[in-house]
């Protein structure tokens, strides 16, 4: 280990970066190299240079974040910022006072909440003629998408990222862990979607060569018109970005994480649970919207179904918050496998949400739907519902 010449126990000016560790001061230098102060030896061996990442004997096991925010003489996997050697977090459960009267009454509430959000939209195509391509289905539809995508990135990778750096869990191995999560997310979501619609094409190509054998024999002079038309109506059933599966694919994206949600927020103490209780009703307001456009514009699904899906979005977060409830007593968020669980499931739903907002929701309706060729106002009104609802969960996620 080198040392440096007399510096004193104060820093200079170029020394920067300075943080405590019991009686001793570490500092990075202009070098970029850390720097020990020891007060109690003001002389020339007082300044220590740590070795950097590449002196070190001991092979670094994380990057230039891990380097700087966590110094491997700082930290071991259990450890403290701040605390003493040895001394492990604590991650046993806290023992809290609920007020049970608040969580039952607030459940009922979200439901209403997640309700009009979702079958708002559905009513209004289906009683109120709203038409699916006008300048109010344009807004929430684009307001939607800004919600999604913003939900995958602020809210469910950020808190992912959250989980999996917990220090309960202890130093993670493999430090891309979050985001390798987030990856076989949107892989395993296009993977699904591709194979349906593979499936679907070679059904559909099936059906039109039965068709044409059909007509082959047929003395009639329209047969090669009908199969004409035929074929035309096979490839208008070939979906689209507004298909069923799709729609089912999303809303599969955000059940996953809005489940947790419901778990998590009932655990909180009193104080956080009004503050988060207020930023997830607005939550699933807008995700609420967003899924119930979708839903509204599946001409070729009965209502019922559409009613069907929206009220699993509707019921997810109540029944969440319902069995947050039944482990109120027993719930450990600082346990290894909660700590788990919570961060994939958080990495998994973004990766379906990233698949799904930029592919089938942002990319279809700008580059390939309605909004390729619209007007001036109506791109307009588009582009601002868009940048207003990647702004709106974006603020929310200040607090969740």
């Amino acid at each position: 280990m080198a040392t440096a010449s007399a510096l004193g126990p104060t820093p200079p000016a170029q020394y920067t970066g300075c943080h405590s560790h019991g009686e001793d001061l570490f500092c990075y230098g202009p070098d970029a190299e850390e720097t020990l102060f020891s007060p109690e030896e003001p002389t020339a061996t007082t300044a220590t240079r740590v070795p950097s990442a590449e002196q070190n004997e001991e092979p670094s096991t994380g990057g230039l974040l891990t380097l700087l925010s966590f110094p491997r003489h700082c930290l071991e996997p259990g450890e403290v910022e701040g605390s003493s050697a040895g001394v492990s977090a604590d991650c046993t459960k806290v023992d809290r006072s609920y007020d049970m009267g608040i969580r039952i009454g607030t459940l009922f509430v979200m439901l209403a909440t997640s309700s009009i959000a979702v079958f708002g939209p559905i009513l209004l195509v289906r009683f109120a003629n709203v038409r699916p391509g006008g300048y109010i289905f344009t807004i929430l539809k684009q307001f939607g998408t800004g919600v999604i995508i913003s939900t995958a990135f602020i809210h469910l990778l950020t808190h992912a990222e959250l989980m999996f750096s917990n220090e309960c869990l202890g130093v993670l191995k493999y430090e891309a862990t979050t985001t390798s999560i987030v990856v076989a997310g949107a892989f395993l979501t296009f993977l699904l979607q591709y194979t349906s619609f593979r499936l679907f094409e070679a059904r559909s190509r099936n059906l039109a060569s039965k068709s044409d054998d059909g007509h082959a024999g047929s003395i009639n002079g329209d047969s090669s018109e009908e199969s004409s038309q035929t074929h035309v109506r096979v490839k208008e059933q070939v979906p689209n970005m507004d298909d069923p599966l799709s729609v089912m694919i999303l809303e599969m994206g955000i059940i996953f994480h809005s489940a947790v949600i419901g778990v998590t927020l009932v655990v909180a103490g009193d104080y956080f649970y009004k503050i988060l209780l207020v930023v997830i009703i607005f939550h699933q307001m807008f995700e609420g919207l967003a899924l119930g456009v979708r839903i509204s514009k599946l001409s070729a699904v009965r209502l019922r179904i559409k009613l069907l899906m929206a009220s699993a979005f509707a019921l997810i977060t109540p029944i969440g918050m319902a069995i947050g409830l039944g482990v109120l007593n027993s719930f450990n968020g600082k346990d290894k496998a909660t700590i788990i669980a919570i961060g994939t499931l958080d990495a998994f739903s973004a990766g379906i949400l990233v698949w799904t907002g930029f592919i089938q929701m942002w990319s279809n309706d700008w580059m390939y739907g309605d909004l390729r060729n619209a007007g001036f106002v109506q791109t307009c009104l588009g582009m601002l519902a868009l940048v207003s609802g990647l702004i709106a969960v974006s603020v929310l996620g200040k607090w969740a």
